[in-house]
């Protein structure tokens, strides 16, 4: 896989490329990261590639031609072309796996007041990463690449990817590790007890409550299979007899 960033900052690249996964895959060669400062496509001796809005307003607008040049030098015909902006449909881990599964992906970061709005002619996708406003696409281009790169075989260990927050529309269930007691916070019983099908039981169950909580509009939305509402309606039976609380 490539991934190809344009932006206008390209040292804040710097330690998001030198850490943790997105180095191991450099390493392993399993994707191509190229970062591309948009200002080298600049036409004029200042190198500037914003100007004022048309019409009046506040701030600056990045100019579409640099955007345009830098596009057409670094893209080749097989490219997926995303801009990221606050007018599209927030991210999410479905999105992930479907860009996942392309082999050539452009970013083009936004900054300042906003962008010339006919850059959205020369992209496939709009993007946005949440209901928010960030001074620029730049951390949105690494959330992107991160949540895709992760996702490539071999880039890390497959059992990782079993089941995490966000497949099937739920979050992961609570994950424990040593010591056992922290300060009269105790890890579940259950998890020590060596039965693994309770054990598998207790872990979807929990994945369901832990989503009932914090993220009940997934619940909202989300196809139950039968076992899920089998293990709903245990929830509800513990929230009703106070086993449970959902603050």
């Amino acid at each position: 896989m490539k991934i190809t960033i344009l932006t206008l900052f390209p040292k804040m690249f710097t330690g998001f490329l030198e850490t943790s996964v997105i180095k191991r895959a450099l390493a392993l060669e399993l994707v191509k990261i190229d970062i591309v400062d948009i200002r080298d496509y600049a036409t004029n001796k200042f190198r500037h590639v914003d100007d004022t809005p048309y019409g009046g307003g506040a701030g600056m607008l990045l100019q579409i031609e640099p955007i345009d040049r830098a596009l057409l030098a670094n893209r080749s015909k097989d490219s997926y072309v995303l801009l990221t902006s606050p007018k599209a449909k927030p991210y999410d881990q479905a999105k992930a796996r479907e860009l996942a599964k392309k082999d050539d992906i452009v970013i083009i970061c936004g900054h300042y007041e906003g962008i010339d709005a006919r850059v959205e002619h020369l992209v496939d996708e709009k993007i946005s990463i949440g209901d928010y406003v960030l001074t620029g696409g730049e951390l949105a281009s690494m959330v992107i690449a991160d949540s895709v790169i992760r996702l490539k075989n071999e880039v890390i260990n497959p059992d990782s990817l079993a089941f995490e927050s966000y497949d099937d529309d739920l979050l992961e269930y609570p994950q424990y590790t040593k010591p056992y007691d922290y300060k009269g916070f105790k890890v579940p019983d259950i998890l020590l007890s060596g039965d693994h099908k309770k054990i598998e039981h207790y872990r979807k169950k929990m994945s369901l409550l832990d989503t009932l909580r914090f993220r009940p509009d997934l619940i909202k939305r989300h196809r139950f299979t039968r076992e899920q509402k089998e293990l709903l309606l245990e929830i509800l039976d513990d929230l009703k007899s106070g086993n449970i609380k959902v603050d």
